[in-house]
């Protein structure tokens, strides 16, 4: 028998267990899935094509889009595992919901600061185009993507770190509701969690108001650059889209809260429907900035989804 969803579980209470109809589990089961696989088809495809050719993976700006692009199916990936192990078996080995939740926290926290970083990166290309070669290279392109893996480990580990001390070990045999708030559970991780979130909140945003309105200068300063400045800004328009979707997970409480407030007859739609805006359709922006609209991009893309080769 598949399960459903616990929503009272985002408000801290475990205790009540509201269940979906078999149909509609099946059917949100399907919709899930089938978003997973359409979205993780057009990365991987993303990242074929990237491996293919040499011109991209030379290139810093191709660097870290293919990096969010893989760090996206990660996420994608987990927390559509989580979505479903939730129904098939509700409960799960609480061993195992550390793992999911680690690797689901740490792509999660990633997505923001790689969009920072390569709003930055467009804004030294257009504003600062004489020394962009010197700034952006392949060697510290990695060197940041290091950087954001080891931000999100010092905002991640800690909470791993305080279950091993505070908790017995009979706990990590036992079986739990796998979600965040049910793991780390200790008051530290709460202030931490809330600390951080606001700091990158601020610390991202305030990094894309000024690249964009850099930008927006620049492109009034050089009419000869406006092309390229006003595709620029359209680009960092897009990040802030995404950038909104992502950082949504910042204030997921609030903003559910809210809505069950609104629709206190359906918490299991409205979890459902925060889960779909929030954790999957960011992950279907990813490929449109970049991907589908970079003119280089798009036209090796198109040969390796039509399944033609590339002749020498």
């Amino acid at each position: 028998m598949m399960n459903s969803m616990n929503s009272s579980s985002y408000g801290h209470n475990v205790s009540t267990v509201v269940r979906d109809s078999y149909s509609t589990a099946v059917a949100k089961n399907v919709i899930v899935m089938s978003l997973g696989f359409i979205i993780n088809y057009i990365n991987g495809s993303l990242v074929h094509t990237f491996r293919k050719h040499q011109i991209f993976y030379m290139n810093p700006r191709y660097i870290l889009f293919i990096h969010l692009v893989v760090n996206d199916m990660i996420q994608l990936t987990t927390t559509i595992n989580l979505f479903v192990l939730s129904y098939i078996f509700y409960k799960i080995n609480a061993s195992l919901c550390c793992m999911i939740i680690t690797f689901a926290v740490f792509t999660t926290i990633n997505s923001p600061l790689n969009l920072a970083v390569m709003a930055v990166e467009c804004y030294i290309a257009i504003c600062l185009p004489l020394r962009h070669a010197e700034l952006c290279t392949v060697k510290k392109t990695y060197i940041l993507i290091g950087w954001i893996w080891a931000t999100s480990a010092v905002t991640t580990l800690p909470d791993v770190f305080l279950i091993l001390a505070t908790k017995p070990m009979q706990f990590f045999f036992s079986t739990i509701f796998c979600e965040r708030d049910n793991l780390f559970r200790h008051p530290l991780s709460i202030k931490k969690r809330n600390v951080s979130y606001i700091i990158y909140l601020v610390g991202v945003w305030l990094f894309l108001f000024y690249t964009y309105f850099q930008i927006f200068f620049a492109a009034k300063a050089a009419k000869s650059a406006k092309g390229d400045a006003k595709k620029a800004r359209n680009t960092i328009l897009l990040h802030g889209f995404q950038l909104l979707l992502c950082i949504l997970t910042y204030i997921f409480h609030v903003v559910l809260q809210g809505l069950l407030y609104l629709f206190p007859k359906s918490p299991l739609n409205v979890s459902f429907a925060c889960y779909i805006i929030i954790q999957i359709l960011p992950r279907l922006v990813s490929p449109i900035v970049y991907g589908l609209r970079d003119k280089t991009f798009r036209q090796h893309l198109k040969k390796h989804l039509l399944w033609t080769s590339i002749k020498p």
